[in-house]
């Protein structure tokens, strides 16, 4: 088969192609253009199929809403489900440090609320008892597109008792792991009150798509103590190594049950 005439043109990825009959032969531009329609009607069914998806997910989103909101009853008996679930969580642990984890076992709900046009944005609702904190008996904050387009987010301001400002400290708070947390580090309220990246937050998708969906899974995570930041394992091996206990069982006579129930005779003073 003959070569081509010319080679072919790196297409550029930032613009549609224009496929101009000077840079190809005759045969490649002809097949340049065939294959640009075959992705053009790709594009079409995938932007059908997209709409098509959008309306799945809003009728699947009514029909789950009865079950979170029975689950949501549910938890409310178990006593600081949200706080254990919150600090079992590997990516939102470091947001709950003392004051912070006393100040979420009142919270009893968290809720996601979709809007109808999914694509639009969402709500993230905390439901608190009344506590010495703050007076607000919800927490909302709200991601939505703007009107550029571009992702904005919002909350409800929260209104703090005298003195008890969780976002106002002078000092390093202790993690839970007995690490000094830094100043700029985040807490879940200052997390709640920031609003200059809402197109990268993180946090708030984990609530969303992981933690709200399925928080029992993290609920029953056993609390792993890893303050010294040595394991269970390290530390029986620094008190008894393998061979230390070999020897102790070489060294140790058996001794009968029925001499280890026997009492000291009378006069006789017990080894000690």
């Amino acid at each position: 088969m003959a070569a081509p005439s010319k080679k072919l043109k790196k297409a550029d990825s930032t613009a549609h192609p224009e496929l101009e009959p000077k840079d190809f032969d005759e045969d490649t531009q002809k097949a340049l253009e065939e294959i640009d329609s075959c992705q053009n009607e790709i594009e079409a069914l995938n932007e059908q199929a997209s709409e098509e998806i959008l309306r799945v997910e809003q009728r699947f989103n009514r029909q789950r809403k009865p079950h979170f909101e029975r689950r949501a009853n549910i938890i409310c008996k178990v006593p600081h489900f949200w706080t254990t679930a919150f600090t079992n969580h590997p990516d939102l642990n470091s947001l709950l440090e003392e004051p912070e984890e006393d100040c979420f076992n009142f919270l009893t709900v968290i809720d996601v609320e979709e809007f109808e046009d999914i694509k639009s944005g969402y709500r993230l609702k905390f439901y608190f008892t009344e506590n010495p904190y703050f007076e607000n008996p919800v927490l909302t904050k709200e991601f939505q597109l703007g009107n550029s387009g571009a992702p904005t987010s919002s909350s409800i301001p929260i209104r703090w008792k005298e003195d008890m400002d969780l976002t106002h400290t002078n000092e390093p708070t202790c993690t839970r792991t007995g690490r000094k947390r830094q100043l700029d580090q985040r807490s879940f309220f200052t997390w709640y009150n920031d609003h200059s990246d809402p197109t990268s937050d993180s946090i708030a998708e984990i609530i969303k798509d992981d933690l709200w969906h399925n928080p029992l899974q993290y609920f029953l995570i056993p609390d792993v103590d890893v303050g010294n930041g040595i394991d269970d394992d390290e530390e029986g091996e620094d008190v008894n190594s393998p061979e230390e206990d070999e020897g102790e069982i070489e060294d140790v006579p058996l001794v009968e049950q029925s001499e280890v129930d026997q009492p000291p005779a009378q006069g006789d003073e017990p080894d000690d």
